[in-house]
């Protein structure tokens, strides 16, 4: 698979027909993308903005907006609704129906609202904005599913003969068991979608089966054990050393009998120091493709991007987006 799975979560994304709201369409990248996501017929898009703007924006640097929609969260017919549903939601923490009004104007709460009530199936922004009013967005908007108790990131590395799904790299600096376990449910279950192979989940550490003895590995061990009582279907072990869940030979010597070790194709880190090192390396010395992080662990999909991101990198992951939907 490698690096033919852009290639296929494009054609999946196409025939899925999903719709895919863009808010930051003050950035020049993003309308480029807009335009090569709807004339492959990809996603549908919807940019939220000024119309004029936008459309002498469009024309200024030579892209086409045919059967692009566009939406002025300020002149709006749903304003007046989200800014209720918002209030709602939020009222409990002391927020004034002025104040909700002015936080859907913002385009990243009016697209993250739109995703929650339907008129889009995900959201993707980050290329101006900042990765937490990004992912804030999504929890008071669209919310985690029941279950899920944390909001986390996956990268998916892209190898000529193989993907893998590494968690969490960008988001969560030191997750509690609870929260590991999460992060591996919620890791595994995109795996699956993104890939269409069955998740093989393996809980890092420095050590495996009990080879050494140390605190920082009782966390990764309960996570493995809180992982199979939530999720009995889930095939995981843990904890277990790098080499040990990915190589075969190794994993029969020092691992014997696992249903994992040196097949796995999920990596769960056990802090964000070891996850985004991991990822990095994996990308600048072993030449693999990193998409992402993609957001995971909310209901409905609202992506985030680099803020150096390229028009192809806006595209790749809207692409994400409408399959993880």
């Amino acid at each position: 698979m490698g690096l033919e799975l852009l290639d296929k979560i494009k054609l999946k994304a196409s025939a899925l027909k999903k719709t895919i709201v863009l808010p930051e369409s003050h950035d020049k990248r993003v309308i480029k993308a807009a335009e090569i996501l709807t004339k492959n017929k990809i996603v549908s898009v919807i940019l939220l903005g000024n119309d004029e703007v936008i459309r002498n924006d469009a024309k200024r640097i030579g892209t086409e907006l045919t059967g692009i929609r566009i939406i002025d969260p300020a002149k709006s017919e749903k304003l007046s609704d989200f800014t209720n549903i918002f209030f709602n939601l939020r009222k409990h923490k002391g927020i004034k129906i002025e104040q909700a009004r002015t936080t859907i104007l913002n385009d990243l709460f009016f697209g993250a609202m739109m995703v929650r009530e339907g008129m889009a199936d995900g959201s993707v922004a980050g290329s101006t904005a900042a990765t937490a009013d990004v992912i804030r967005a999504g929890i008071l908007c669209v919310g985690m599913p029941e279950g899920i108790s944390i909001v986390s990131s996956v990268f998916v590395m892209l190898l000529p003969d193989k993907t893998f799904s590494y968690a969490d790299c960008a988001v969560v600096p030191n997750p509690d068991a609870n929260q590991l376990a999460d992060i591996a449910i919620s890791t595994a279950d995109n795996h699956y979608k993104i890939t269409d192979e069955e998740a093989n989940i393996a809980m890092l550490s420095f050590s495996t089966k009990r080879s050494a003895e140390h605190e920082l590995l009782d966390k990764v061990i309960e996570a493995t054990k809180i992982v199979r009582e939530k999720r009995p279907d889930l095939n995981v072990d843990g904890e277990l050393q790098f080499d040990t869940a990915i190589i075969d030979a190794i994993g029969q010597k020092k691992a014997p009998g696992s249903p994992v070790a040196g097949k796995a194709n999920v990596l769960i880190f056990p802090d964000l120091n070891a996850g985004n090192i991991a990822y990095k390396i994996t990308q600048r010395l072993g030449g693999a493709e990193a998409i992402g992080p993609l957001v995971q662990g909310l209901k409905k999909p609202c992506f985030d991007l680099s803020r150096g991101c390229s028009v192809d990198d806006i595209v790749s992951t809207a692409s994400f987006a409408a399959v993880l939907s």
